[in-house]
């Protein structure tokens, strides 16, 4: 399954959103949305990817 993560294009086995974050190694915390809307952290143990689907993972940065 092809989808685009952080604009990368990633080749992939699962569908399942928290997967694809540990194997790509997301360290929390961070937000995420696919397809352009935001996935609630509650939400991410159960989401399913599709192929073609983009993904964006966020984390804050901090600074002054």
């Amino acid at each position: 399954m092809k989808i685009t993560l952080n604009g990368e294009l990633l080749d992939l086995t699962s569908d399942a959103l928290l997967e694809i974050l540990k194997e790509y190694g997301a360290i929390a915390p961070y937000a995420v949305a696919v397809n352009g809307v935001f996935i609630p952290k509650s939400q991410h143990n159960g989401f399913v990817i599709n192929e073609g689907d983009s993904i964006e993972l966020l984390s804050p940065i901090q600074g002054g």
